[in-house]
């Protein structure tokens, strides 16, 4: 379960193998107001966000005894919804479309600037605070339906997996069907990052959410590309 922020200090839990960043990390989201708690490897880091409550995860993909991908995939298993943020050093976008997959909200590659750090952090926070507000009822077209008070869908009669930043992407197409909407505007109303230029991540969990709601990945007609422009959801 993740915890509640209310007027307390938000608690993030760190999971990273590189003293020096541990330390570097901890002592800025100290100052930024943050109650920071770290893991060295993966199985510490695990057991941390199983027996605590947390506001946000930073977990690192490449750890010692556990990868960041297994803990992220055990602890969605385990129903631990907190939020996580990834930190990679792999660039390849199949890497990160991995980590989306097994439930990650958001990631990042090393080597990053602290302040960008700063904002993927307090966008997901935003966001979490944000979740329960969502939109009332049901939509439904074809064998994909969404119900947006259980944050519930499925395709088909069965379930699709999506993280919490999925959902919301998708509410977000949902809610604005047949208008193009830009990576911008989607950074800015779906992540909170204020038309900060990350297209990248827009790109990556479009692909992502492709993968579990079109019936032909490849050749998309939910969500279709507008060249030049950005996304379309056509239902």
């Amino acid at each position: 379960m993740s915890a509640s922020t209310g007027d307390a200090r938000p608690r993030v839990l760190l999971v990273e193998d590189e003293p020096s960043l541990v330390m570097t990390l901890s002592d800025r989201l100290a100052s930024e107001g943050y109650d920071v708690e770290s893991a060295p490897d993966g199985e510490a880091g695990e057991r941390l966000a199983l027996e605590k409550s947390f506001d946000l995860i930073v977990l690192d993909v490449a750890l010692p005894k556990k990868s960041g991908f297994d803990v992220c995939r055990d602890l969605r298993q385990k129903r631990v919804t907190t939020p996580v943020l990834m930190l990679t050093a792999r660039s390849q976008v199949v890497d990160r479309v991995v980590g989306l997959k097994l439930g990650a909200d958001d990631y990042l590659t090393k080597p990053f600037e602290t302040i960008e750090l700063l904002a993927r952090i307090e966008a997901l926070l935003r966001r979490q605070r944000g979740a329960s507000g969502g939109s009332a009822g049901t939509w439904s077209s074809k064998e994909l339906r969404v119900d947006f008070r259980r944050a519930e869908v499925t395709r088909g009669g069965e379930p699709v997996d999506l993280s919490s930043l999925e959902f919301k992407l998708l509410r977000y197409f949902i809610e604005h069907r047949g208008a193009v909407l830009s990576r911008s505007e989607l950074l800015e109303n779906v992540w909170g990052y204020e038309s900060m230029p990350y297209t990248r991540t827009v790109d990556v969990h479009v692909a992502s959410l492709r993968q579990k709601i079109e019936a032909s990945p490849a050749k998309p007609e939910r969500i279709v590309t507008v060249h030049r422009m950005g996304y379309r959801f056509q239902g």
